[in-house]
């Protein structure tokens, strides 16, 4: 049966490829996603897939039963884009200004129902149930995964499978990291409050930039001297607004970003320095400050057990290969899951010898080599066939 499943992968390849093409040039935001999850329901319904809309949100879920009984696996796709202007000249480029699916999420989504109409054949075969989990609002926190936890997405699911295109890994190759697999996060906004004036005069003013840039600095070195070597820290500053005019000195000046751990005590470690760093160079320099500094996604987990038996899973994919990497200190909503059930998140190689499959993730010039997504669905097919059919 999987051998045929997937012969089928090249069959639906066009149409995936249309689907993903239409979602990237009309991307939506997180907790935005109205007309995405239209389009992924409507779908999904007219393959006779039993359809959950507007779940925790804009959230979408299918649930297609076979006709034997037996567990129920959960697959999941995320649909948000991001608040990024792109730059890539391709007939698919998106048409929505300052809004483009700069992480693969549009890949994701047409995977996923890639799959769903090949499996919706062949209820007769399947063992067991399937929840397939079109969740919107990864990228911001604090995310869909756990609205859609609320709203009764993982009721009665045994097991749950994601993953992500990757554009490090070379088209072809899958990882599955077995244990720690993305770091938790914490997000900051600080705002800091100075004394404005004139350019000429800085004497007479307190200057929130030259009042950043000292804490900007200050927590680089930290991170040299408090961090422990063995236990990953990043720390990004992502904005830093303030100021309107060259000859004015500004009153406030805007910083945010995060910092990523795998482990929680270190996370509060960094979380106190960093306060402190704050709190002692407002005073030096008489400024005052108002910081937000908040938990975002835990680190994810992958189930143990799982894990190891989808890297053989994926091994047996032909022309496909299982390697090696090091947890990634990117962070995932998908944590939330697996933090309820035994599940895996995996991720599947696109890049490729051309230049425009190389750009990191959140790049105005990401885009992924499309034929990636035949082995994103051979690998949901390949779980599928494990757990509901052998």
């Amino acid at each position: 049966m999987l051998e045929i499943w997937h012969e089928e992968v090249e069959g639906v390849y066009d149409q995936m490829v249309a689907w993903r093409r239409h979602l990237h040039e009309n991307p939506e935001l997180p907790f935005h996603e109205e007309n995405t999850a239209r389009m992924v329901g409507d779908i999904l319904a007219g393959y006779g897939i039993s359809v959950r809309r507007n779940v925790g949100g804009h959230g979408v879920v299918g649930t297609l039963k076979g006709a034997k009984p037996g567990p129920t696996i959960g697959l999941r796709a995320d649909m948000d884009a991001l608040p990024i202007q792109e730059e890539n000249d391709v007939p698919y480029k998106s048409q929505v200004p300052g809004v483009m699916h700069a992480c693969g999420h549009d890949a994701h989504t047409a995977t996923l129902l890639g799959v769903a109409k090949i499996l919706s054949r062949y209820r007769e075969e399947l063992n067991g149930t399937i929840v397939f989990i079109f969740q919107p609002a990864e990228e911001e926190s604090p995310g869909g995964a756990i609205k859609m936890i609320e709203d009764g997405a993982l009721a009665g699911i045994d097991l749950i499978f994601g993953h992500h295109f990757i554009s490090s890994i070379e088209l072809g190759n899958f990882s599955v990291p077995i244990g720690k697999a993305t770091a938790a996060i914490d997000n900051f906004e600080l705002k800091i409050i100075g004394d404005g004036g004139h350019s000429a005069t800085p004497q007479t003013s307190v200057n929130p930039i030259v009042i950043g840039v000292q804490i900007v600095n200050q927590l680089h070195l930290l991170m040299s001297q408090k961090v422990n070597p063995n236990k990953p820290v990043v720390a990004t500053f992502t904005t830093f607004n303030s100021g309107v005019s060259q000859n004015v000195i500004p009153t406030e000046a805007t910083i945010s970003g995060t910092i990523r751990t795998y482990d929680q005590s270190e996370s509060k470690k960094i979380e106190g320095h960093f306060k402190k760093i704050i709190k002692h160079v407002t005073v030096t320099y008489g400024a005052t400050y108002e910081l937000d500094y908040s938990d975002g996604y835990p680190s994810l987990i992958n189930t143990e057990k799982e894990a190891v038996r989808l890297r053989k899973v994926l091994s047996e994919i032909e022309g496909s290969k299982v390697i090696e990497l090091p947890p990634i200190m990117a962070s995932e909503d998908f944590s939330y899951y697996v933090q309820k059930i035994p599940g895996v998140y995996f991720l599947t190689g696109s890049k490729t010898e051309d230049p425009n499959t190389q750009f990191p993730h959140h790049h105005p010039r990401f885009d992924i080599d499309e034929h990636a997504m035949k082995n994103g669905a051979r690998a949901f097919l390949s779980i599928v066939d494990y757990y509901l059919v052998k």
